[in-house]
Formats: structure tokens, sequence, C-alpha cells
């Protein structure tokens, strides 16, 4: 019977191709606009580091009191520099890594070549296995390497294709800001989107990756100025790098890997403990006042995912239901217009369940043209989406499988909805009325 349905159907789409093509574009276009948008959000609203996140913690302590707190009475969003090597020395988190941002030249080697300025962090070297990071060849340093300030260095692989031709370049020298540091690891393509390692700096996304890494207290001795956000409550009493880490400026991002509620209290703890050590020595006039927030609470309080993202993607949903409704009176105008003919059926013996499957079929196969136009638009889309959002996240839309499959799916489930109720206005015609008035 399906055959037959569908023969029937395909003979009622051809005898209005104007309302069927209009029912086609109302699908396509609103499913197009809803599945673009949806592709941006779903980029920029992923878990960056779903195996982890949920043991990375980001904490934040309140060095400036009640005046330099935001609306909701949060601390600042980084850490001054006595903090962060604090913490760092207490170490009781399994793994943790103070960092702030740099942008160091490199001199490549050979004569006659123009040194490269390149972006970074300044690390330690837990953050490497903290965050999972993957390596084409080597690996992160050791503890050793941070406490003996060691000139190590972990580079990207573009930066290792620029400088050593992509071959393995572990144990060569690499000269930056006129120092030469051994490479011990160079990393596969890693550039997290969201950059959730350092969301103070980067503000969520950077489609540049990061093509070194120091350690932090190497970069410190070698002065290598931090290239992030800083943010003072005061004027630093000494002018230079040297004053920003005896200053209560905040510009070291923190992270720390907890890994269950047991070493989250204990951590919470020990951060009220420092507040109140601080408050007792005179450094804090004021209650302690932290936070201790997992990587997803963080991402979200820090509003990563834009608010352009969110306003285009109801605003498609919305344009998605105008043409639901749209294709609904189409559908009802469609099908009561065969009154007649349904009429005809019933008296011949039709149930009305066959009314109701027959005229389904018909709604599924405009769902079907309309999933066909709106994968076509959706692809448009996506190339195009570019125009009206930042180049940062619009680079993020991809077009995959599940994105064209998804595409289809809601056309056809949503033509089939939108056929409800004209099927059922249809299914309930009387024989009897329509073979009398004709």
């Amino acid at each position: 019977m399906f055959a037959y349905y569908l023969e029937l159907a395909l003979r009622s789409l051809k005898r209005s191709p104007g309302l069927t093509a209009l029912m086609v574009l109302a699908i396509g276009f609103g499913v197009a606009a809803s599945m673009t948008s949806w592709s941006v959000f779903r980029a920029v609203s992923g878990d960056p580091i779903p195996w982890k996140s949920a043991q990375l913690f980001v904490p934040q302590i309140d060095n400036w009191g009640p005046n330099g707190r935001n609306p909701n009475g949060d601390p600042p969003s980084a850490m001054d520099y006595a903090d962060a090597t604090t913490l760092m020395r207490d170490h009781r988190a399994k793994r943790q890594s103070a960092m702030y941002q740099i942008s160091p030249s490199i001199v490549p080697a050979g004569a006659g070549k123009h040194p490269i300025n390149v972006s970074g962090h300044a690390v330690y070297g837990e953050f490497f296995p903290m965050l999972d990071t993957p390596f084409q060849y080597g690996s992160g340093w050791g503890a050793s390497d941070d406490a003996n300030r060691a000139q190590v260095t972990v580079i990207s692989s573009k930066l290792n294709q620029k400088l050593f031709g992509g071959t393995n370049s572990v144990g060569r020298s690499v000269s930056i800001e006129g120092r030469d540091y051994r490479v011990v690891g160079v990393l596969n393509d890693w550039n997290p989107q969201p950059r959730f390692y350092d969301v103070v700096n980067s503000g969520g996304f950077n489609s540049q990756s990061d093509d070194v890494f120091l350690p932090f207290q190497t970069a410190i001795q070698a002065a290598i100025p931090n290239d992030g956000n800083t943010n003072c409550n005061a004027v630093p009493k000494e002018s230079g790098f040297i004053g920003l880490q005896q200053s209560e400026c905040v510009w070291i991002a923190y992270l720390a890997e907890l890994d269950d509620a047991a070493a989250v209290a204990a951590y919470r703890d020990y951060l009220q403990g420092y507040a109140r050590e601080q408050q007792q020595a005179g450094r804090f006039g004021w209650a302690p006042n932290n936070r201790l927030r997992d990587l997803r609470a963080w991402l979200d309080d820090q509003h990563v995912v834009p608010r352009d993202t969110k306003v285009s993607l109801l605003v498609a949903l919305g344009l998605l239901l105008v043409c639901l409704v749209n294709t609904i009176g189409l559908l009802l105008a469609k099908f009561l217009r065969r009154s007649g003919e349904i009429g005809v059926r019933r008296a011949l013996g039709a149930t009305r369940k066959a009314i109701y499957l027959q005229f389904l079929t018909e709604a599924g196969m405009v769902g079907v043209a309309g999933g066909g136009l709106g994968l076509a638009l959706t692809c448009a889309g996506v190339a195009g989406v570019g125009w009206v959002l930042p180049k940062d996240i619009a680079s993020l839309a991809r077009l995959d499988v599940s994105l064209l499959v998804l595409t289809l799916l809601v056309a056809v489930l949503a033509t089939m909805l939108a056929g409800l109720y004209p099927t059922w206005r249809a299914s309930r015609v009387q024989p009897a009325w329509q073979l009398k008035s004709n």
C-alpha cells in the first residue's frame, strides 16, 4: 500500500506545482536557517575536553576586596603573581598550572632569516598531562625542569614545520628572545575551541594556535613580558615587569585537576585557609571570598558562548516555526480542496486510517523535497556564516555527516508534524455529505 500512497502523493503534488513549490521553499529555508545557526551554536557551546572537564577546576582568590568585585560579588577572574606562585608551591591538587600569555620572537637557524613572532604560554610541566595534550614527538618537561628553571620548550607542529621542515626536532635548539632553548616536545595539531585553559586572555576563541610553551619560572627569569590582559586596582609601585610581579594586578590564569568530590572539598578548604592567612597577615582587609568552579561552570560564568550565536539560533528557530505554520495552512487548504476525492474513497471502503496514511505520505514527500533544498541551503549558509559573525566564531562551523543527516531528519519530521492537523481534518470528511453535494 505504501507504493500506492506514494503514487497518489506524486499525482497530487504534480496537480498543483505552485503550491507544492511554496511548501518546499518554506520548509527548505526554515530548516536551513535553523541548521546553519545550530552548526555554529554546537561548535561554540560544546565541551572542549568532555572526558576530563568534570575534573578540571579554576580557583579564584579575592585579592582586591569589595571594591574590585563584579556585580555578582565574584573575585577577579585571574590571579596575581604572589597568589599563583604560592598555590603552585603548596601544590594541593593532583596536577595544576599557573600560566600567562607570551608573544616572543624566534630567530630561525641560518644566515639571513628574519625573526618570527609567535604566540604561546608560559606554563608548568604538569600543564601537558593535565590537559592530555597530543604529542607528535617527545613530551613535556618534568618538575625538576620547573624547579631548575631549565631552558626547554615545547613547540607546535606548525612551528616545527617552519623551523625544522617537520622532522623530529627533539633535542635541537631554538633561539627565543636571544636565548637558546632545547626542544623537548612537538605537539600534534592542537588548538581546542574554546581555548578553555586561558579564557581570561583568549576570550574563549582564537583561530591562531599556541606555537611555543616555556616553563613558567624560566619565562619570568628571562623577563618575557605578559602579552595577555593585565588588570590592576592600583598603579604598581614599581614600573616594568618586576613591578607587575610585586603588585596586586591580576594577569595569570590558573587550572587545577581534582579527581573527586573529596579532593574538591579539600582544595576549597585550602583556598579558604589561605585567604584567612592573608587576612591575618594584614594583606586582605576583608573576609575570604574565593571561588572554585569546574570547567563547564567556569565557561558559563565567563559567558564564553557569544550572545550573538544564541540570539541567531532563537531567531532561526522562530523562522522555522513560522515556516511550519505556513506549511500547515497550505497543506490544510490543499487537503480540504480534495474533500470530494476523499468522500469517494471513503464510500468505496477506504478507512480513516488509510486516508490518514495517504496524506501523511504526501506531507512526508514535501518534507523530503524541502530537506533536499535545506541541505543545499545549509551548505551555503555554513560557508557564508562569516558575513554575519566574527571570523573566529564562524570558522568553527563545520559541515559533517551528522549535520546533514540531522537537517534531513528535521525537515521530514517537521513536515510530518505540520501535516498532522490537516491530515486529521481530511480523515474526518463525511462521505455522505460529499456524495450528496457532488
